[in-house]
């Protein structure tokens, strides 16, 4: 099943997750919590459709909100799935902040590779993620592997191509937008000059491939080629007038006054239920002997839970432990790869022991779950010891303050590597190869510098990630 998504890509979707899942708490609750009104109407929408919910699988879940929702609002059991372990050990605060009683199974891994078994599920869902593999049919094809005959597929929030634009530029979210940009967007103006999502250019930026060249016609083809039956439930945005005008007229010229010929023209987002053909014979899920829907991502074979907090497959002795609630079942070389740990070629500042590769003046650690970060005035290093002889490229992750645009130069062992300048506020992701060398000293030039009186401090970014990552992973 390889050939979905890229090893880089994969790469960045773990850290993206772990670093944005719950990195500003009350702002993803608040998030997560509208997220789960609309889903919640969706499937209850559908539920004569869909029928029973239990066992579910939510692939992509981030937090895993989602699946919280289904467990608690809907009485359903199942699993929440992410290729982001972290994100998914992070979701356990909603449980407490939410003061919820029930949660879902808690598993690591690939959506285009499940480690689940032939026809093991009742319902698949998954909310604003198949746009992340660039060949979708992949996942599709997996999804209807582990549905049992007669079960369904439920995906919504996933973008349609939008013909009526010029698609000149990627435009971030609204909080980063500059005053014209806010302007337009706020009159529907501005959907009509760039390219595919608005928002898109934050995950672009940061390594996250999308895709945005589904239309209502290869949705529709894609579905049919695979599910047996299926409703459609479309949302086309009119955001100022300039949107609401075309929308209106699109309607009215759309022969059965459908909002199908606006989607067309202005794009939206889709949702869908989807049937697989059979009929399914109702089946016990027990919790507690959850592992029979399982299956080994190594050989694809049985997994067993001899001891209680391990799953293994005897057949070829992977093994899964489970990590503060989360199984990681990912094929053994993907998850030793993404899931590095503390090593010498990667200073995460969410993990203990980072700090003893840092060498130049850093301020303290702060931040929450997986987005710690650490201050720096005008300059700072750290050092680096690549894992292998392979070229590396380096990676920086940090973030940037509204106000304080930044140009940030970074040097390794003396040398130039990039110069960047950071016009726009949030988060940033820099690269740059790197000549061969046995240890790195990285060092980070930015400026201007500024103040927030009391604290006497200067500041210019703060960063929450330095890493090497071999080139021939990308």
């Amino acid at each position: 099943m390889s050939g979905a998504q890229t090893f880089s890509v994969k790469r960045a979707q773990v850290e993206f997750h772990n670093f944005a899942s719950l990195g500003e708490p009350e702002r993803a609750m608040a998030h997560y919590a509208e997220e789960n009104r609309r889903r919640g109407e969706v499937i209850g929408k559908h539920l004569d459709f869909i029928g029973e919910l239990t066992p579910f699988l939510e692939i992509g879940s981030n937090a895993g909100h989602t699946s919280y929702m289904l467990a608690n609002e809907f009485g359903a059991s199942g699993f929440a799935l992410d290729l982001s372990a972290d994100s998914l050990r992070h979701g356990i605060a909603l449980k407490e902040a939410w003061g919820l009683s029930r949660e879902p199974l808690r598993v690591a891994g690939d959506a285009a590779n499940l480690p689940f078994a032939d026809r093991s599920l009742r319902v698949v869902l998954a909310f604003q993620m198949l746009s992340q593999f660039m060949d979708m049919e992949r996942v599709f094809l997996e999804v209807k592997r582990v549905l049992m005959p007669g079960g369904i597929f439920v995906f919504a929030e996933e973008p349609l191509k939008r013909m009526l634009s010029l698609r000149l530029y990627r435009c971030p979210y609204y909080e980063t937008m500059r005053p014209w940009e806010r302007k337009l967007f706020d009159w529907g103006l501005l959907g009509y000059f760039v390219r595919d999502v608005i928002g898109a250019h934050q995950e672009e930026s940061f390594g996250i491939r999308q895709n945005h060249s589904m239309g209502l016609k290869e949705w529709r083809r894609l579905i049919h080629a695979h599910f047996a039956d299926s409703r459609f439930q479309i949302i086309v945005p009119q955001r100022g007038w300039a949107e609401r005008v075309v929308k209106r007229a699109a309607i009215g010229l759309d022969p059965y006054r459908s909002e199908w010929t606006a989607a067309r023209l202005l794009g939206g987002v889709l949702a869908a239920v989807c049937k697989k053909e059979g009929q399914g014979v109702p089946t016990a899920f027990r919790p507690e002997t959850f592992e029979q829907c399982l299956r080994c991502p190594d050989c694809r074979g049985t997994l067993r839970r001899d001891d209680p907090c391990v799953l293994a497959c005897r057949a070829c002795g992977y093994q899964a432990a489970n990590e503060f609630g989360v199984y990681n079942l990912l094929p053994s070389a993907e998850r030793a790869e993404l899931y590095p740990g503390d090593r010498e070629d990667t200073i995460d500042f969410s993990l203990p022991g980072h700090e003893k590769r840092l060498l130049g003046p850093w301020y303290q650690l702060e931040g929450v779950f997986g987005n710690k970060y650490r201050w720096i005035g005008q300059s700072a290093s750290a050092r680096l010891t690549p894992d292998g002889p392979q070229p590396q490229r380096l990676r920086v992750r940090g973030h940037a303050s509204e106000g304080h645009p930044v140009k940030l130069t970074i040097k390794a062992n003396g040398t130039p590597a990039g110069e960047w300048l950071l016009a726009r506020p949030g988060l940033f992701v820099l690269e740059a190869d790197l000549p061969p060398a046995m240890e790195y000293r990285i060092e980070i030039h930015a400026g201007p510098s500024w103040s927030a009186p009391p604290d006497a401090r200067v500041f210019t970014v703060n960063l929450s990630m330095i890493r090497l990552v071999p080139r021939e992973n990308l």
